[in-house]
């Protein structure tokens, strides 16, 4: 009964330890753990290849709405090209360059809870399926996205056309006393 107090005793004292350190900043090496405890690394490597295949179809069925055809090999020198930008991206410079960021915006309590999260099994099944998500959105979105960037297209080249029809405008401080 004796050591069940002494127990019980010391749980509190380090809890109360523990919510009193919850509103310091994030250290270094509390982001650094919360990063890993993310498999960052990996995670920005799938999202940059989710964003390649993503990126790489917009760019083909733009070029097809608006030439009629691809060049030749399109396909293979875009997957090339977007292989050789995610295989050289200085991931582990952009991760480290994130830290500061999360120190700015979480405290050390939010670390640890983000890190308890991740480390759950939940957690652990929503970094592992998040890639997956991200790309079967994206490839739903896509048409959308294609559809609105060929619209903005042409609504900006009619908006150009304009001007160039309109007689230049004067600017600076006196512009809005002369319309």
């Amino acid at each position: 009964m004796k050591r069940l107090l002494i127990a019980l005793v010391c749980l509190t004292f380090s809890a109360t330890g523990l919510a009193q350190n919850a509103d310091e900043p994030a250290s270094s090496d509390d982001v650094i753990l919360y990063l890993r405890t993310m498999r960052s690394h990996d995670m920005l490597q799938k999202m940059m290849a989710v964003q390649s295949q993503s990126t790489q179809q917009l760019l083909h069925d733009q070029i097809l709405k608006d030439k009629g055809k691809l060049p030749a090999d399109f396909d293979v020198h875009m997957k090339k090209a977007m292989d050789d930008l995610i295989k050289n991206m200085p991931v582990d410079d952009i991760v480290q360059a994130m830290i500061p960021a999360y120190q700015k915006h979480f405290t050390k309590g939010d670390i640890q809870a983000m890190n308890a999260f991740y480390s759950s099994p939940v957690g652990q099944k929503v970094l592992e399926e998040l890639p997956a998500v991200m790309q079967e959105g994206n490839q739903a979105a896509m048409p959308i996205l294609s559809n609105y960037l060929g619209e903005w297209v042409k609504r900006m080249q009619s908006e150009f056309e304009q001007m160039k029809e309109t007689p230049a405008a004067k600017s600076g401080p006196d512009a809005a006393v002369q319309k």
